[in-house]
């Protein structure tokens, strides 16, 4: 398989010298091209500084991170909004949608960016929110929706492009048991179909439902493996 994301002794420090923290201390991480991993750690472990760096959201203290081949560790903001844009399909426990605009519109709002015409985006987010179940829920604004659809909207807007990778953080942390299977369900198609995830949980029953699973603490990573049920559904 073809290596998606590289990381090589990977350090995050803040207030450097006597009170320094190192959120990440060291971090090696690889991860092929259609893999399903899970990153789980409580607060304060350094999954959150970790998947800001995974998703460009944030540059490390030291070391390096090839995305796709790309160094992205040394890129300037411009270069790292266009990797997210371009790249990264993010999905959020908040949802971040736009209160104004149907589902149908907040789908939409991110391909603007990418500069796709307007008969294309609008192709690509119907199909995006068939594929998540809300063929019904097109013209429905966040406020007339559950929890749970509000997710599904995330996740259409994350995958209406096709990046090459879905980065979830904590996607069923304010759902109840059932939305949150619901989600779970579709990320999981989403990897069968060949999607590349990064999930971020702090829940040890949602990791355990992704395909490799890596612990941090401290900013170390303290297990790393695959989970023997899971690839034998593979």
């Amino acid at each position: 398989m073809e290596k998606l994301i590289s990381v090589r002794d990977m350090c995050k420090i803040y207030n450097p010298g006597e009170n320094e923290v190192r959120a990440l201390d060291h971090v090696d991480l690889e991860m092929e091209k259609g893999e399903f991993v899970a990153i789980i750690g409580h607060s304060g472990s350094g999954k959150s500084t970790l998947m800001n760096m995974l998703g460009c959201l944030d540059v490390p203290t030291s070391g390096s991170y090839y995305l796709n081949g790309k160094d992205v560790s040394v890129m300037k903001d411009n270069q790292l909004s266009e990797i997210r844009n371009q790249e990264i399909g993010f999905i959020f426990q908040g949802f971040n949608l736009i209160s104004n605009l149907t589902a149908l519109e907040n789908v939409e709002l991110p391909l603007i960016y990418r500069g796709i015409g307007r008969a294309k985006r609008h192709k690509l987010a119907k199909e995006a929110l068939i594929r998540v179940g809300l063929e019904k829920r097109m013209d429905h604004k966040p406020s007339e929706m559950s929890g749970g659809q509000q997710q599904r909207v995330a996740i259409a807007r994350a995958i209406a492009a096709q990046p090459p990778v879905i980065l979830a953080d904590e996607p069923t942390g304010n759902l109840d048991s059932a939305s949150t299977q619901e989600i779970m369900d579709i990320l999981k198609g989403l990897h069968k179909a060949g999607r590349s995830i990064i999930l971020i949980t702090h829940d040890n029953e949602i990791a355990e439902q992704a395909k490799r699973v890596v612990r941090i603490l401290d900013g170390k990573i303290v297990e790393d493996y695959y989970n023997k049920e899971k690839q034998q559904e593979v």
